[in-house]
C-alpha cells in the first residue's frame, strides 16, 4: 500500500480541487489501481509550495549537477527570489549563482545531446561553460548533431565535448643542438613552458654531463652572484 501521504494544498482560485507539492507518482500509481489517495493538506504559500517540491525532488531522484542547474534556472525564470530557491535546493548563495551561471551558458540543446551525465560534477561543467562561452555556434551544432555522439553512454558523450572543445595545444618550439668548435652535436637542449632540459651525446663527448653535474653547485653560486650585482 501507500506508505509515505503526499502533500497538497488548496486550490488558490478552486475550493473544491487542490494542487500537488509533491507525490505525482503515487497518484498516478493509485489511479492505476483504483485506490485512493492518502494526503497531507497545508495552506501553502506559492514559495513555500516551491520549497517543498525541491526538497522532495532532489531527494528523491538524485540528479545530477547539470539536472540541479536547470531545475534552478527554471524557479528563477518562474519569477521566485533566489532566497526562495536556496531553500528549495538547499545550496548555498555562492551555489546558487555557479548552478544558474552554467545552465544559462550551456544550450539547452548540448545539454540533450550529452544527458545528465552524472560522473561530470560541478567543476567539469563549468569548465565546458568557460569552453563554450570561447566557441562558435557553429562548432557547438557540429558536435552535438554527430551521429556517432549519440552512440555513447552520457557520460563519454560529456566527455567527448569536453575534449572536442578544449583549446589547441601551443606548438613546442623545436629543439635546439649546440655543436662544438668541429660542428660534432654535443648537447641537446628542448624548451617547455616550465622547464629546460639538457642532454649530452655520450657518444661524442663521454664524461661531459658528469663533468657539468660536478660543477652544478659552482655554476648556480656564480649565476646568483652575477644577479645579485646592481
Amino acid at each position: 500500500g501507500q506508505q509515505v501521504p503526499i502533500l497538497v494544498r488548496p486550490h488558490p482560485s478552486d475550493p473544491d480541487r487542490f494542487q500537488v507539492a509533491y507525490g505525482r507518482r503515487r497518484i498516478q500509481a493509485a489511479r492505476r489501481l483504483a485506490r485512493p489517495v492518502r494526503a497531507v493538506v497545508r495552506p501553502l504559500s506559492d514559495a513555500e509550495l516551491v520549497v517543498a517540491q525541491g526538497k522532495e525532488n532532489l531527494e528523491r531522484q538524485d540528479l545530477s549537477y547539470i539536472e540541479r542547474a536547470f531545475f534552478a534556472l527554471r524557479l528563477e525564470e518562474h519569477g521566485f527570489p533566489r532566497a526562495t530557491i536556496i531553500a528549495a535546493m538547499g545550496v548555498g548563495k555562492g551555489d546558487l549563482s555557479t548552478l544558474i551561471s552554467v545552465a544559462r551558458t550551456v544550450p539547452a540543446e548540448v545539454v540533450r545531446a550529452i544527458g545528465p551525465a552524472p560522473a561530470a560534477g560541478r567543476p567539469r561543467w563549468m569548465l565546458l561553460a568557460e569552453r563554450i562561452r570561447t566557441a562558435s555556434p557553429k562548432r557547438i551544432a557540429g558536435l552535438v548533431a554527430d551521429p556517432a555522439l549519440a552512440d555513447k553512454p552520457t557520460n563519454e558523450r560529456f566527455a567527448a565535448v569536453l575534449s572536442a572543445l578544449s583549446p589547441p595545444a601551443a606548438p613546442r618550439p623545436a629543439p635546439q643542438v649546440w655543436s662544438d668548435e668541429a660542428g660534432r652535436g654535443i648537447a641537446r637542449i628542448e624548451r617547455g613552458p616550465d622547464r629546460v632540459a639538457l642532454s649530452f651525446d655520450e657518444t661524442a663527448e663521454p664524461g661531459l654531463a658528469d663533468y657539468v653535474l660536478d660543477r652544478l653547485p659552482e655554476i648556480l653560486a656564480a649565476y646568483r652572484a652575477g644577479r645579485a650585482r646592481p
